[in-house]
């Protein structure tokens, strides 16, 4: 079991580069599938989600070859499974885009159910909606998801709620069906549209991404690409609060500024300096961090996945704001670990109120989900005293080295094995002890 030790109260300083963006990464890779020839991906983000992704093509029967630090080539043509193991997929939530590639490839899919954090319900009605209009018959037994048609066709989709994952699994689906598919109601995240401009690279035919329409006339064959991943935004977000916490002075590249308009015009008012460029932006802070209400909402509007790390800036500010969580209903879950770092909260529903103290104590914390862990991570750095995070595999399946980057700007953060006490004899825990 490793954990993360943070010695808090350094300043960040420097520069760090961002990675690629896993919502993006996770879509691409079961994308490659699709293709009628290898393809190379580039700015892969190395966590856990993507190591899970690749071994599913390779269990698959995928030929998966690592030709660079960031780089894969993929041979879907050698595919000759299209079940997705149930051990292997459970792990993360976006095992589903599995089943949009396969059906649109081969007709047929088998997967289990998505994992991942425990954010509250992951209904697939949506995906399974989208796939049942395109001639799709589907079946739910015992945590597996199986999938088959005779052929697809276009359709209108309409999503009863603006959906990610369900936009893109039709997507997935529609490359290769015949005729026009029109998605209406359709989510316009970044990594929406760089999903489509992927499939498009391929030979696709997909007019609208980002907008609430999307369109997509079927082709018979998509050939070989090489592609980039886009940067992560929340990744750059994460260090862009990280960065607030401590008071510092950071430029952050590798980054598309558009993608982070959202992010940037909360952290301005909260009285974060920022300073774009073409592909990087400057962050510091030389004054006080000021309250301000946060509402999180579907692109462009700021997203959930930066609310346990904006709230956690709030702390640390003057002042009372309000945090409204309007798509996970369980995306507080990290507020009683703040609060045992000496964070003011209180959480009423989907409200969250937040008396800024000016400060955070370091404490003996545990993430419930990806983005609590990088949120205690930023409590950490801005606390006095040290701060131990367990569960970071939560972390993990989300950011990309994030203890070697917070390194190389100054940050004292290791991150250390301890032994599972679970698995230890009683005299070997009372040792740990």
């Amino acid at each position: 079991m490793d954990k993360f030790v943070i010695k808090g109260g350094r300043r960040l300083t420097g520069e760090v580069v961002i990675s690629g963006a896993k919502n993006a990464a996770v879509a691409i890779l079961p994308a490659v599938i699709l293709s009628d020839e290898p393809c190379v991906i580039e700015n892969v983000p190395s966590i856990s989600d993507v190591n899970i992704c690749l071994r599913i093509l390779s269990e698959m029967g995928a030929e998966v070859t690592n030709i660079g630090k960031d780089t894969y080539r993929i041979d879907p043509t050698t595919i000759n499974k299209f079940c997705v193991p149930y051990e292997t997929a459970r792990k993360m939530r976006a095992s589903y885009y599995f089943l949009g590639a396969l059906l649109g490839k081969f007709s047929k899919a088998r997967v289990s159910m998505p994992g991942g954090c425990p954010l509250g319900d992951r209904p697939i009605d949506q995906h399974l909606k989208a796939f049942a209009a395109m001639g799709a018959n589907y079946t739910l037994s015992q945590g597996m998801i199986d999938l088959t048609a005779e052929k697809l066709s276009g359709c209108q989709i309409f999503f009863d709620v603006v959906t990610v994952g369900a936009t893109m699994n039709a997507m997935l689906a529609a490359v290769k069906a015949e005729g026009l598919t029109v998605i209406e109601n359709a989510a316009k995240e970044p990594h929406i549209v760089d999903l489509a401009n992927f499939l498009n690279s391929m030979g696709a035919n997909i007019m609208g991404a980002g907008t609430d329409v999307i369109k997509i006339r079927g082709v018979e064959h998509l050939h070989g690409a090489t592609y980039a991943v886009i940067p992560d935004q929340i990744e750059a977000g994460t260090f862009m609060a990280a960065v607030a916490a401590t008071k510092g002075d950071v430029i952050i590249k590798n980054v598309i500024p558009k993608h982070l308009e959202s992010i940037t015009k909360k952290m301005e008012k909260i009285g974060v300096n920022i300073e774009q460029y073409d592909d990087s932006i400057h962050v510091w802070v030389d004054g006080p961090l000021v309250k301000a209400n946060v509402k999180t909402a579907p692109h462009p509007g700021f997203p959930t996945d930066m609310q346990s790390q904006i709230a956690t800036l709030l702390t640390l500010a003057e002042g009372t704001s309000i945090v409204t969580e309007n798509i996970w209903e369980q995306r507080f879950r990290y507020v009683d670990e703040l609060r045992r770092m000496g964070a003011d909260i209180t959480v009423n529903g989907k409200v969250a109120l937040i008396e800024g103290t000016g400060k955070l104590m370091g404490a003996p914390v545990k993430a419930c989900d990806l983005r609590a862990g990088a949120a205690l991570i930023i409590a950490g750095l801005a606390a006095s005293g040290v701060t131990e995070i367990e569960d970071i595999y939560h972390i993990e399946r989300g950011y990309d080295c994030m203890e070697g980057k917070l390194r190389a700007l100054g940050a004292d953060i290791e991150k250390v094995s301890v032994p599972d006490k679970h698995s230890m004899k009683p005299d070997e825990v009372k040792k740990a002890i």
